[in-house]
């Protein structure tokens, strides 16, 4: 049996996390970067991406300047205060930390799913880790070669 990409963030999500490492990695060499450089270095959809970039500008989580030498980037002093979780958070909401982990519609302590009891700990581990990383560890992983967003 072939296994399809199995992620635990919608596209969306995927996209905007890989927009942004992109766009802080690119700003720590002091540059703004176009959206078809983004979608050419991250292999998504221009339109889409475009949607998902311009909802993170209007969280702040991204800066924009129009005209010819214009274009996407992130505060260096910002990057490190930026997290897994506000990207998560702003593109998908909080869905992924309350939602049943079956799909169940009602789904909690109280009549929980089979699963229930195991998600509390996986969402629990989520949550700190999406927390506790910065967009600033991600880019400059990318930045130095460690990492990469395509295959």
């Amino acid at each position: 049996m072939a296994y399809q990409n199995l992620t635990m963030f919608s596209k969306a999500c995927e996209y905007g996390i890989k927009a942004i490492i992109y766009i802080a990695s690119q700003s720590m060499l002091e540059r703004r970067v176009k959206i078809g450089e983004v979608v050419e270095h991250i292999d998504s959809p221009e339109a889409f991406t475009a949607k998902i970039v311009g909802a993170l500008v209007k969280e702040n989580i991204v800066q924009s300047v129009t005209g010819p030498y214009g274009g996407f980037y992130i505060d260096k002093y910002q990057m490190g205060q930026i997290t897994m979780i506000d990207i998560v958070t702003a593109i998908d909401g909080d869905s992924i930390f309350n939602g049943c982990g079956l799909g169940l519609k009602d789904c909690d302590a109280e009549q929980p799913c089979p699963m229930h009891s195991k998600f509390v700990k996986v969402r629990a581990d989520l949550k700190s880790m999406l927390n506790s990383t910065s967009i600033f560890e991600l880019a400059e992983g990318l930045k130095s070669g460690k990492s990469t967003l395509m295959r």
